[in-house]
């Protein structure tokens, strides 16, 4: 159920990018692929990969990122898919940040247990990109999740990791 709902949110973050392509060399899609780290505000702390793709539908004003991260710690499983709408905004020739919120939908597991619930976030992207072909950089997402399930958990996150601009 897991996979088919990522494959289906990452085929229509596609078809959105394959539609919205600017008039510059901008990319259709951003891979981003790196490591997060979960911190509960009742205590607990959890890490696992993330993976995630960006798009642009509308240049400047617009951008729509959807990704999975499985987060391990605690004896249970934390698979957190999201969708996030964020504003970006050009900081210099190579650095930009991007500010967003959005929905998440978390999976849990653990004790021979599995819980469903939805959430939100929001997030703070920074987008480094060295190079002046912009093929590839990498970047730092601070974030904040509130989780509207039963007890209401509330986490400080923060990923890190490698940018691959998909022409």
């Amino acid at each position: 159920m897991i996979k088919c709902g990522t494959m289906g949110l990452i085929a229509a973050l596609l078809l959105i990018a394959g539609a919205a392509r600017a008039e510059e060399k901008e990319p259709s899609a951003l891979i981003e692929m790196g490591g997060a780290t979960e911190w509960d505000l009742r205590g607990g702390q959890s890490f696992g990969p993330a993976v995630a793709i960006e798009v642009t539908p509308l240049k400047d004003w617009l951008e729509i990122e959807g990704g999975v991260s499985p987060l391990f710690g605690g004896g249970h499983t934390d698979w957190n898919t999201d969708l996030v709408f964020k504003k970006p905004f050009t900081l210099s020739k190579t650095v930009e940040v991007e500010f967003g919120v959005g929905p998440e939908w978390l999976h849990t597991t653990g004790g021979g247990k599995t819980a469903d619930s939805l959430g939100g976030e929001a997030v703070v992207e920074f987008q480094f990109w060295p190079w002046p072909n912009r093929n590839y950089g990498w970047y730092l997402e601070p974030s904040y999740g509130y989780d509207f399930g039963s007890g209401h958990g509330q986490s400080f996150g923060l990923t890190v990791g490698l940018l691959i601009a998909i022409p």
